[in-house]
């Protein structure tokens, strides 16, 4: 696996492909410069070793030219993460991009225009590659969110640099960290899977399942599983047809020997809001007319003892609906948990969209092992899947 360890940028252009999808408020300020701030690493390695840094990235999913998708409006944001001045190129290929990339001097970074202005970006068009590959000397893939696209910038563009191409740092770091879990853990191993539905998840288990000794399943998740086996479920959340499938997913951890844990009790509400009334009854007897929103206590007790005997965690999904305050106990509970494993020497990985708002929100980041940084990315990892993003770089 080549990373930036392996090349020296002196007097190199390095073309980078980064993850700048980063989200702009009314007046187009960002919001969350996390995903620039993950990209500094690799562009100070660049820049200490002498080189120069020309970024490309899509923002938002425009169609055509949108000015309120320009990625000039992240310049300011950028320059002040980097710390340094970064120009702008009105276009990322044609005469704008070529002479800015050819007036670039060592230490210097540009920004490219929003790649998705092209639909030759999404459609992996080989001369389009070819173009945006002209402008650098060695290509660096440092964006894990669109690595499972097989996109221009993100794949494609690779079979023009077959000996000048590489990680970023936080690339390898994710694969790192997913191979962490999936190839090299330290047992016992413990999935935490949560969120509305089993269908979405259904991959992710079949290929994780010879892989953990335990899993937790929590959210709208659970209720498929108690239905299936008979419960009451009142008016939670229930995917009918899937009912079958969440008795193969026992049988088949059963015959494998991993432990499900499936919330014994729930806060139930009486409307899906946050004023509603709410009380604790067991996950079999849920009242017509209430819905589950988040696990018990007696739940939460269970799944801590599995979480604190772990010594590699994986967390893709909240355990209730968080979003609101009255739902948000036992996701800050589990999290806790998984922080309190952490300190202990275990090693979390936590990936998805909603868990990594969840450990935002509640300040338990720093508290973890590692946040993944793509959501679709990391679930097809998850699935078994190889990445075309990863695939260029290791071809």
């Amino acid at each position: 696996m080549k990373t930036l360890a392996d090349f020296n940028f002196k007097d190199k252009k390095a073309l980078i492909r980064v993850d700048f999808n980063v989200p702009l408020d009314e007046n187009f300020n960002v919001t969350d410069a996390t995903r620039i701030e993950a990209a500094k690493p690799t562009i100070d390695k660049i820049l200490a070793d002498g080189g120069s840094v020309i970024l490309m990235s899509h923002l938002g999913r425009p169609k055509g030219v949108e000015a309120k998708y320009s990625l000039k409006h992240i310049l300011s944001t950028a320059s002040e993460i980097l710390g340094v001045s970064v120009k702008f190129a009105e276009n990322c290929i044609g005469e704008p991009a070529q002479t800015a990339a050819a007036n670039l001097k060592a230490g210097e970074v540009l920004l490219l225009e929003n790649l998705r202005f092209h639909n030759e970006e999404e459609a992996g068009d080989v001369a389009f590659s070819k173009e945006l590959a002209s402008l650098g000397d060695i290509y660096v893939n440092d964006a894990f969110g669109t690595a499972h696209r097989a996109h221009a910038s993100t794949t494609i563009i690779a079979q023009f640099f077959p000996n000048h191409k590489c990680f970023g740092m936080l690339l390898a770091r994710e694969i790192e960290s997913l191979n962490r879990v999936l190839k090299n853990s330290e047992k016992p191993v413990t999935a935490v899977l949560g969120g509305s539905k089993v269908s979405s998840k259904i991959t992710v288990i079949e290929n994780i399942l010879d892989k953990v000794d335990h899993m937790i399943i929590g959210g709208g998740m659970t209720f498929t599983f108690v239905k299936a086996l008979g419960g009451k479920i009142g008016d939670s959340i229930c995917e009918d047809d899937k009912q079958e499938l969440a008795l193969e997913i026992l049988r088949l951890a059963k015959e494998k020997g991993v432990q499900i844990h499936i919330p014994v009790d729930v806060v139930a509400a009486d409307a899906f809001s946050n004023d509603a009334k709410t009380q604790v009854v067991d996950v079999n007897n849920i009242p017509d007319g209430w819905q589950g929103l988040d696990a018990g206590p007696k739940s939460l007790e269970n799944f801590k003892k599995v979480i604190l005997e772990s010594k590699t965690i994986l967390w893709n999904g909240p355990l209730g609906v968080f979003e609101m305050p009255s739902f948000a106990n036992g996701t800050i509970e589990l999290g806790n948990d998984i922080a309190g494993a952490t300190a202990n020497g275990a090693f979390s990985l936590v990936g998805g969209g909603d868990s990594v708002s969840a450990v935002k929100q509640f300040g338990l980041e720093e508290k973890m092992s590692y946040v993944s940084t793509g959501g679709g990315a990391m679930l097809e990892m998850l699935e078994g899947r190889t990445l075309p993003g990863i695939a260029a770089i290791l071809d």
